[in-house]
């Protein structure tokens, strides 16, 4: 069985216009025109198989958004192919685009200033989705997102976390079989984000839909995903299970220990002392993976332990490393 989403040396380019302030630069420009070429994704290859919900990851202009725009279409790439569901992507075809869906938290798929009801209506139309499947599809969503109350609100009245709700069933009443989403919980407050990732975690099992993501919430990826895709500077840092990412980029473990009496040892003897916010009353020291167990022993041998763990560094840290690797 061919992968669903196969990306090969996909590139993109763009030509960026530059110069210098001031109106003898913007006259000269009018004239001869300066570019920079700016490589937002380089080569980029990975596969995708069915029903797999992989995080997309990488900081503000890392090419993530670049990406999903080319794989749903948007964008026509400078080099490289990809394949999703059979198609490829920039041709178009109807039958790929009613496949597929691009959520962005950033943008509006639905009409500022008629009720949700109407834009989805709309959909129905445009995907020509028969009426008894519009209404059982429909039925779903508002079983997973309680929609039905806020069908008849224009949507400027929305709060955000309603309209993100709104924007995401939108684009799945046509039932694809890919969804590609760029921080869908951009924004919202953690009740909003929980209850998004919630529906993205039931409707991926309900269905078997293939999930792309990009989030700067680490709680989406480690609510969601078992495997992430890093990239930066358009560039292919990382890709495999999230569990493996800190043997991988950050080979190092984290020993908590609670003393008796903590101000009277000092422990950056022992290693690097590092803060831990979510635990205050731990002190906790940043140690090389195979020297756990030799650092463990002169803790518990030297100092006055009431409790003490191993734990390995928080997901967002590991990240962050290999974001800057």
């Amino acid at each position: 069985m061919s992968p669903t989403i196969q990306v090969q040396h996909l590139s993109k380019t763009y030509q960026v216009p530059e110069r210098e302030g001031g109106f003898g630069a913007a006259v000269r420009s009018f004239f001869k025109r300066k570019y920079k070429e700016v490589k937002a994704v380089q080569q980029v290859d990975f596969t995708i198989e069915q029903g797999e919900v992989v995080g997309f990851l990488g900081p503000n202009g890392a090419g993530k958004t670049t990406t999903l725009k080319m794989l749903s279409g948007l964008l026509h790439p400078t080099g490289g192919s990809a394949n999703v569901l059979g198609f490829t992507p920039w041709e178009l075809k109807p039958e790929y685009l009613r496949s597929m869906t691009l959520v962005m938290g950033q943008r509006n798929r639905l009409s500022w200033d008629i009720p949700a009801a109407d834009s989805f209506l709309l959909n129905q139309a445009i995907y020509r989705i028969p009426d008894d499947e519009y209404k059982e599809t429909y039925k779903e969503l508002d079983e997973l997102l309680e929609l039905e109350p806020l069908m008849k609100k224009p949507v400027r009245n929305l709060s955000l976390g309603e309209r993100m709700k709104c924007e995401i069933a939108a684009g799945l009443l046509h039932r694809p079989k890919v969804l590609f989403l760029d921080e869908p919980t951009i924004g919202l407050d953690i009740t909003g984000q929980s209850r998004i990732r919630e529906f993205l975690r039931e409707y991926n099992k309900r269905t078997g839909a293939t999930i792309l993501l990009t989030s700067h919430y680490m709680a989406d990826v480690t609510a969601l995903c078992e495997r992430i895709i890093i990239i930066h500077h358009g560039q292919l840092k990382y890709d495999g299970g999230i569990n493996d990412l800190s043997k991988k980029i950050a080979p190092f473990k984290l020993i908590g220990v609670m003393l008796a009496d903590a101000d009277a040892h000092d422990l950056s003897k022992y290693g690097e002392v590092v803060q831990n916010e979510e635990d205050a009353e731990k002190r906790y020291i940043q140690v090389k993976a195979e020297e756990v167990t030799h650092v463990t022993s002169r803790l518990l041998a030297d100092l006055p332990i009431r409790d003490i763990t191993i734990a390995d560094p928080p997901i967002e840290d590991v990240i962050e490393q290999a974001f800057n690797a």
